[in-house]
């Protein structure tokens, strides 16, 4: 049989596909709603901490705290310059090496993130962020009236 080897059934036939495309890493989110009021830093810091391991944050670490105080401020900030809140939502956003904290008011007026803009509380917000390889922004909220802050983290490579 002359020529037998060279015809291949279409199902045998080796195809030369590109290697699949990765798995995106999962991404975790937990969001708080947290009522204005006194006890509104230590309810968004309760809120966050009980996130942190499952974000792959060692509580504790340098890491957590800095996160927590970023929590802090972020939220106080809420209490002085958000008058049109009751409530603001806390999120908390894990994916890809990075962690993202966000905090929602009902407050449209968007904070001056400019050097000589910001209070002290936002440019300590920035230096911890710097810290950790990220960065502050703000934008406008998607499904209502307000703002969200956010605040991106490069994860540490040791989460100790």
């Amino acid at each position: 049989m002359r020529g037998a080897g060279r015809f291949r059934l279409p199902w045998r036939r080796e195809r030369r596909t590109a290697a699949p495309a990765p798995l995106p890493p999962p991404v975790r989110r937990h969001v708080a709603s947290v009522e204005l009021g006194p006890r509104a830093v230590g309810r968004a810091r309760e809120a966050v901490a009980a996130q942190l391991p499952a974000a792959g944050v060692a509580p504790g670490s340098a890491f957590a705290d800095a996160v927590l105080l970023v929590v802090s401020e972020l939220v106080a900030n809420v209490l002085r310059h958000a008058d049109r809140s009751a409530v603001m939502d806390v999120g908390l956003t894990a994916s890809g090496g990075h962690l993202v904290v966000g905090v929602a008011d009902a407050e449209p007026r968007l904070p001056d993130l400019s050097e000589e803009g910001m209070g002290a509380g936002l440019r300590m917000v920035t230096e911890l962020a710097a810290e950790y390889h990220g960065e502050v922004s703000v934008e406008p909220a998607v499904d209502r009236s307000g703002k969200v802050v956010l605040v991106r983290f490069e994860l540490p490579a040791e989460r100790a």
